[in-house]
Formats: structure tokens, sequence, C-alpha cells
């Protein structure tokens, strides 16, 4: 099994270290990732995906009856344990809460007690300073739910003392004993018709229009629908408004919103019946995998449709056989005014898309190699949009009929493959990210995926697309599993450091990431020499000694300092001199520059040295040559080295009145 990926791209450059002689390593990646196929593209942190996400949620989000009480209990005991009925959107109400708290420090994460990777809330080492936490016990059952409550004394203690908060969903049959009911609030449904309205304005349909009298839409609200489904009605609207369909006014839009929530199935089943012809049956799939394509799209994947399923094509010229209108005619579909391809009944490709997949199952491989080569069909209208809703359509039918490791193995298939098109590593990525983001199956991509990154062979473009969704979807709710999943990349790494680069801009927003991941690296590492290229990295001495929103800084504390401590023993006994010098001598400037820490990061270097006289010798000599580029000039690099070699001269059993002005350099040193 192949242990190590290279990075097939070209590479974006040697970045000098800041001190002493250029390198080819580098401390603060630039915010930019290099694609497989050479394109640099800004990389967003996990943390402001995540707040974006939030602030969407916010902005669709209609205050329910007892938020206040919520905000209220947040902001006072910063816990509360949100109680509603099922549909009253409390998962949704949770985010928001923990969005309208946003602030500098911390990051905002969901807790999975015993999932893999995620701590138990006993855990003290759990919560963050500054945290916003949302734990989701919804839809737990009741062992899970009174396992969970039992340790939420241990949670909330930490949440208090990190500043942190928390937010806990109960299940609605769920019990609280008398010392929890003080942080609970009741949440109830908000007003149907404020939700629905507050969608169609983000939908941007002007109030004027949606004032209007909607029969359909009052036996919807009647329903009494949940938060879901008003979204979802609310997006049909927008659809039958977008797509130009008859009856042109809100009424309308709303009826065909109301019929477009049956299933059609009867209607697609005749439909099918009556199209015996392959090529008419290839059109209406094609039209329903990708519905609202452009007619040209339409008419060239159906008929590389036909050729992916080896099906014979008509004797007839195409001037002699039918034009692709009458066709769509006879499928119930149309070209609009846009010249894109939609059947006339709203949500009917749904219903076409469940019907072949359900009925013809040996399509299925033959669609998945379809779905494919459509991607990298080379057309103006095959846009990187239309990419993703074909992927999008197609996982969405093997997560319905629970065949997720299908999918998965497909994904796997399109990112390892041999090729310069971008389109298939691109396809991988929305696969595995409609299998992350599907509530059933989500978890177990996760640990597929952890899989992967651990032991799979990672050929192709597998490494990139790792990353992109350890990065893009994992990392902004479970950034503990993103970490992990791109510790394992980072040690695969040759050449290249797309991973490491990734796996540090993590950390950066966390300094509870940054201790668990330099344990990781030193107390609990499998992979010494590989782990202590890694620890040079996230062992930057500026965040360790920046306390941030933290009531102190990591240097400050004891755990660190032993992880500090033994990651540069491994450093100086597993690393060349040439590679770990430019991160020692950043060390020693940044010890020059931090007053109250000058002292603990020098003694950090010395006692990893263990007493060895070469290692020691090599540290005085490496402080030498950082002298110079001292930010503070070199009159403040000769008084660092002069007081590092005091140290030294310390924990060589001389005292501390060997040193001297220019004190004679350690046993071992070259004059």
């Amino acid at each position: 099994m192949n242990e190590t990926f290279t990075r097939i791209d070209h590479s974006t450059g040697s970045v000098h270290a800041g001190y002493g002689d250029m390198h080819n390593h580098h401390y603060v990646y630039n915010s930019y990732t290099t694609s497989p196929f050479g394109q640099q593209t800004a990389r967003r942190s996990p943390r402001r995906i995540a707040d974006d996400q939030l602030r969407l949620l916010r902005q669709r989000f209609v205050d329910p009856e007892g938020m206040g009480e919520a905000r209220r209990l947040l902001a006072e005991r910063s816990t509360v344990i949100l109680h509603g009925r099922p549909g009253s959107g409390r998962t949704t109400a949770a985010r928001v809460l923990l969005y309208e708290l946003h602030r500098n420090s911390g990051i905002f994460r969901e807790l999975l007690p015993g999932d893999e990777g995620e701590a138990t809330l006993t855990d003290p080492g759990l919560v963050g300073a500054g945290d916003r936490l949302l734990l989701d016990l919804a839809e737990a059952d009741g062992a899970g739910w009174a396992r969970n409550r039992r340790d939420l004394s241990a949670l909330r203690k930490a949440v208090h003392e990190q500043h942190a908060h928390l937010v806990v969903v109960m299940p609605y049959d769920g019990t609280l004993e008398s010392d929890l009911q003080f942080y609970r609030a009741e949440i109830t449904h908000p007003p149907a018709q404020e939700v629905f309205r507050r969608h169609l304005r983000l939908h941007q349909i002007p109030h004027e229009e949606y004032l209007q009298s909607a029969p359909a839409l009052a036996d919807f609200l009647d329903e009494q629908p949940s938060i879901e489904e008003i979204a979802d009605f609310a997006d049909r609207v927008r659809r039958a408004r977008t797509e130009h369909r008859t009856p042109d006014d809100f009424a309308g839009w709303c009826e065909q919103a109301r019929d477009a929530r049956k299933a059609w199935r009867q209607e697609v089943a005749g439909l099918v019946a009556e199209q015996p012809e392959a090529s008419q049956r290839a059109l209406l799939c094609t039209t329903a995998m990708l519905h609202g394509a452009h007619a040209d799209v339409i008419h060239h994947a159906t008929e590389l449709l036909l050729r992916t399923l080896k099906t014979p094509r008509s004797t007839l010229s195409s001037i002699e056989g039918k034009d692709l209108a009458e066709r769509l005619k006879e499928i119930s579909a149309s070209t609009g005014r846009d010249g894109h391809v939609r059947f006339d009944q709203l949500d009917f490709d749904a219903a076409v898309r469940a019907h072949f997949w359900d009925h013809l199952p040996d399509l299925r491989r033959p669609l998945s190699t379809w779905a494919a080569r459509t991607a990298e069909l080379v057309d103006p209208h095959v846009t990187s949009h239309l990419r993703g809703e074909l992927v999008r359509r197609l996982a969405d039918q093997y997560l319905r009929t629970g065949k997720w490791r299908e999918l998965a193995h497909l994904a796997e298939e399109w990112a390892a493959a041999d090729t310069t098109s971008r389109a298939r590593p691109e396809a991988a990525v929305h696969a595995l990210t409609c299998g992350l983001e599907n509530k059933r199956y989500g978890g177990d991509f996760r640990q597929l995926i952890r899989t992967w990154c651990r032991e799979k062979q990672l050929s192709g473009h597998l490494a990139h697309v790792l990353l992109r969704v350890c990065t893009d979807v994992i990392a902004p709710t479970h950034p503990d599993q993103a970490m992990v999943r791109l510790h394992h990349l980072a040690r695969r790494e040759r050449g290249g450091t797309p991973a490491l680069d990734a796996l540090s801009d993590l950390v950066t927003t966390s300094s509870r990431l940054r201790r668990r991941l330099l344990a990781r690296l030193t107390r609990h590492s499998s992979v010494p020499a590989a782990d202590a290229r890694l620890f040079l990295r996230i062992c930057d001495p500026v965040p360790l000694t920046d306390p941030g929103g933290a009531p102190r800084a990591l240097a400050d504390e004891d755990y660190i300092q032993g992880c500090v401590t033994f990651g540069w023993r491994e450093v100086f006994a597993q690393l060349p001199q040439s590679y770990w010098q430019p991160y020692a001598q950043r060390w020693l400037h940044t010890a020059s520059d931090t007053g109250d820490r000058h002292d603990l990061l020098l003694d950090l270097l010395v006692d990893a040295a263990a007493g060895d006289g070469k290692r020691l010798a090599t540290l005085y000599a490496v402080a030498r040559s950082a002298e110079p580029t001292a930010s503070g000039g070199p009159a403040r690099g000769v008084a660092t080295t002069d007081r590092l070699l005091q140290k030294i001269s310390v924990a060589q059993g001389l005292g501390p009145s060997a040193a001297r002005s220019r004190p004679t350099p350690p046993r071992g040193t070259a004059p």
C-alpha cells in the first residue's frame, strides 16, 4: 500500500522563513491553495465558512415564542436547554442563538459525544476559550439522553471556566432534573405566515406579489406544517415564478407548489410506458437529471447517454426525424423563453429520476458513468453550477435508497482518475459533500474519509479531494474530526504541503485545537519522524505565547511545556539541522521579542537537548547565526544568545558563573 502521495501540480515556490538561510519550508501559509490543475484559489477558513452558514440561517429565522427567554438564559448562565415540538425549529434556534454571540475568540462547533474523534462531555479539554457549542440531542433515545444528561454538570462547569456558551437541544419527550430546569427554555412554532414570507423575501420576491390572496397557500398553512416544510413550499413558489410558469401570478405559483407536493409516481410510470423507444427514454432521463439545462446540453447529453448504453442510433438522418421541440412535447417538457428545458409540471423531474433509479436498476451504473462524462462536456452552457446539480441529483438517488457505500466508491473512482480535467475531481468533491451533509449517513462518510486519509492509496487527485472536503465540509462544524484527518494526510505528504498548510490554518482558529494537535504530535505520536516535521509548523512560538481571548497563553501551561520539550527533542533526533534551523531561529527571535516569556522559550529549547553536548553546541551555533537578523537588531540577538548560553552552561553543570560577556562556547562546539 502506498503510504505517501506526491503533488502533481507546480509548487508555489520557496518562501523565506524570515531568518537565516533559504530553505524550502515556510511558517505561515498565504491562505491560497493550488488545485491539481495549477490554479490558485483563495481558501476560506473553516471558521469563516461556519459563520457564513450561521448568518444565512439567521437571515431566514423568525423568532419563536420563548426565544427572548432563551437569549436571557444563555447570556446570564452561559447555558440554555431548548425544549420544543419536532418541526418547531429547535435546532435552527440553537444555531441562531450561538451565532448571535459571535466573538473574536473561540469557534462554533457541534459536539458529538461518543463519536469517533470526539471527546466525552466530561473531558476537561473539550471546551476552548470562548467556544460556542451545540449539543443536539433532539433525536436521542431515552438511554442516550439519560447518559448525556448525567454529564451536563461537568460540561457546564468547563463552559463557565472557559467563558464559553452552550446550547443543548433536548428530546421532546425527555425529562430534566430540578437543577437543570433553571436552564430550560420552551420554544414554540413561530408564525407560519411570517416564516413563509421571510423565505420569499430572501428569494427576492417583491412584497406586492406575495401579499396577494392565494387559497392554495392558506390551505397549506392550515395543515400546520413544520419549518422545513414551509421552507420547501417557499422554494417551490420561487421556482414556479423563476421558470415563468402559467398562470403567471402568486396564486398560480402557490397552486403549482401545492400540486408539486404529490409524488407524480403514476403519471411518470404511464409516461415511461408510453415511450418504449430508447431515444425517448434517454431524453426523458436526461431531462430529469439535467433539469433546467440549456436545450443544447440536453441534446448532446442524450446522445451521450445512448452511446454510454451502447444503444443503436436511429437510421433516420437528423433532418428526417422529429425535432427536439416535438420530442420534448412527447415527454411533457418544453424549452422556455430562456432556451432551457423543463418539465411542464413542477418537481416532475424528481419523480422521473426516482422512477428510473427504482425500476431500471441495470441503468444505475451506466447512469453514473454518463454523469461523469456529461460533466466533462466542453460547452459554455455546462457550468460549474450545472455540474454540481447533476452530481447532487445522482447522489440523492444513492442516499435515498441507502447505497451510501456505492456513492463513496463512485466518488473515490472519480477522484483517483488520472485525468487533466477538473470535472471528475470536482464531481468527487460534490458527491462526498452530499454524503457528509446527509443526516443519516454523514457519520459513516466521516469515518470512511478518516480511513482513506490514514491508509488509502492516494492516487490521482484523491488527496486534493480529501483535503477539500476536510477543510470545507467537515471542519466548519466538526473541527476535531477534520484535524485528525488532515493530520493523517499531512503525515503522508511528499513535495508540497497543502494538507499541512490546511492543518496549520485550522489550529489558528482555536488554541484548544492546537493543544490537542500538539499532544497528538508528541505524547501520542505513532510516527515520530513524520510528526517531528509537522511539529515545527504547529509549534509556532507566536501563537503559543499569545493568549488571545484565553485567560493564559498555551506556553504557560505545564502540559504544553512538556509537549514542546518532547517535540523539540524528537526534532533534534529525527531531522537534519538544515531542516529545523530556520524554525529554531524563529523561536529565538520570538524569545528576543517576548520579554515576559523570554526565559521560558529558551528553557524549553535547552531542556529539549536533554544535556546532550552536541545538540547544545549546535543550538548555540544556530543562535549565533540568528543574531544579525533579530527584529530588534543584532544587539538584541547577541543578548538572547548570551542568555541561552547561560542556560546551556547550567544544563552542562558549569553553573551560572561560567557565562561571560562573550562566553566560551559549549563543549563540543568549534570556535
